[in-house]
């Protein structure tokens, strides 16, 4: 979800990755390019770990990346005993039933940008946001400006996680820079809403004002049909500074609630008909350079908002830029579902400064499970993975880290922790360029997390949960 590195040109200024236009589904299966397994398990060599922990974190593995799958890794989702790990290049679905020793069961090699992922039941929805001269996933890039390149939410059908499927694809105004799941009322069918932004009057497919995000409809039992079905405008008196979209949105569908993250502006959203959501609240903070990502307290009376000041790749944890700036802001929910109301509660940022090479910033977390109370997990690039404590929202604090040395001592070259979710009993971090880190919590605290269970999680659309619940379909 970060807004990245190293992308092909032409390309749009800001943090933006491609366009797109027009709904198109279709039922065939789709050309891609299916890897076997490439990556030895763990058991299979001693596992040494490089990093530095608190004493309440385990490093208990890591899965590097394979020569095949080698660009930039992205975010995670999770469904029963695999990970998904979204790259660049396409996905990795990894087995983590023996967390100690993952193993990687297939690589799809399906090249659109950073590869936001997420998974319901047998279907996972893949974001492009790098303009493709073609649906298929073997079709080469094209430039921004060119008005057929396909940019949108491609779906696959993973119930055959040794072979992957691609199935269908949607297209959307501006891309599909991250993706959210929203699972229908009826059981029938799935929403997802597209996050994408930075439009330009020089991109065909992508035009201002583009206040807006896309929603797209799938029914589960007939996936090729997935299509768009609304496009709601959640500024129309225009956003603050450069909004133009969203980056991301969280949703808790159980709540009927969602937050945004967009660029200059927060926002609350009652999702109540999830193919209309409706923006109730919207916050600014002139400290925040761009609202990144969210996360709600499991009883929904805070949300987390991150801001990624320099867009990922940054040196922003340094002593020169002070505990406030490219931090997570603390909001307290207050009021009724239709009118909630967010009130600033305080900062949070790594308490670990960080070198003048290694990038880094608040990005992608998740709760830990402890009922009645308020742990999160998360990732800063660079600057490793951080356990922290806001049961007192007004004074957070750092419990617990992992944190590796820098990349390259002399220059910043980008890499680090993207995403770091806590799932059945282990922490999974997706490193940009070293792959599949698990780590383990020994912290007394998040004991009773351990005995809560899913069967399904994607962090932005977030479960509610209690000791020895299962979530799923």
């Amino acid at each position: 979800m970060a807004s990245s590195p190293a992308r092909p040109v032409p390309r749009r200024p800001s943090y933006r990755r491609g366009p797109a236009g027009l709904a198109l589904a279709f039922a065939t299966a789709l050309t891609m390019g299916l890897l076997g397994p490439a990556t030895a398990s763990a058991d299979q060599v001693p596992f040494e770990s490089d990093a530095e922990t608190s004493d309440n974190v385990t490093h208990v593995t890591n899965v590097p990346k394979s020569e095949a799958m080698d660009a930039f890794n992205s975010d995670l989702a999770f469904t029963g005993d695999y990970a998904i790990g979204g790259n660049y290049d396409g996905f990795v679905v990894y087995d983590i039933s023996e967390p100690e020793a993952p193993r990687v069961v297939s690589e799809v090699l399906c090249p659109g940008g950073q590869g936001d992922v997420s998974v319901s039941g047998d279907l996972l929805y893949f974001s492009v946001d790098y303009p493709r001269a073609g649906d298929e996933c073997g079709a080469p890039s094209v430039p921004t400006t060119d008005p057929d390149g396909f940019e949108g939410i491609r779906v696959f059908d993973i119930s055959d996680k040794a072979n992957p499927q691609y199935v269908a694809a949607v297209r959307t105004d501006c891309g599909s820079h991250t993706n959210t799941l929203v699972p229908g009322k009826d059981g029938e069918h799935d929403y997802v809403y597209v996050s994408s932004y930075s439009p330009s009057s020089r991109f065909p497919n992508c035009q201002p004002p583009h206040d807006k995000i896309s929603v797209i409809e799938i029914p589960v039992d007939n996936p090729a049909e997935a299509a768009l079905v609304s496009d709601p405008v959640l500024f129309p008196e225009g956003g603050n500074r450069s909004t133009s979209g969203c980056h991301d949105i969280t949703a808790y569908p159980e709540k009927d609630i969602a937050a945004g993250a967009c660029m200059g502006d927060g926002i609350m959203m009652d999702i109540s008909d999830p193919a209309h959501p409706v923006v109730t609240d919207v916050v600014r903070d002139e400290n925040f350079a761009f609202w990144h990502s969210a996360t709600f307290t499991n009883n929904a009376d805070t949300v987390i908002f991150t801001d990624e000041l320099g867009g990922g790749g940054g040196a922003i944890c340094t002593e020169e830029y002070g505990p406030e700036r490219g931090a997570n802001a603390l909001y307290s929910i207050d009021g009724s579902k239709d009118d909630p109301g967010l009130a600033f509660e305080s900062y949070y940022k790594i308490p670990r400064p960080q070198s003048e090479t290694e990038n880094c910033v608040a990005h992608n977390g998740s709760l830990i499970p402890v009922p009645g109370r308020n742990y999160f997990v998360q990732s800063w690039y660079q600057g490793g993975v951080s356990v922290i404590d806001f049961n007192d929202p007004e004074n957070p604090r750092e419990i617990g880290y992992f944190d590796r040395a820098p990349i390259n001592e002399d220059r910043l070259v980008l890499g680090g922790s993207w995403s770091a979710y806590y799932y059945n009993g282990h922490v999974y971090s997706s490193d940009i360029s070293r792959g599949l880190d698990v780590l383990r919590l020994t912290d007394p605290r998040m004991r009773v997390a351990e005995r809560v269970t899913y069967d399904e999680f994607n962090p932005q659309s977030q479960p509610s949960y209690r000791p020895g619940r299962g979530h799923g379909r």
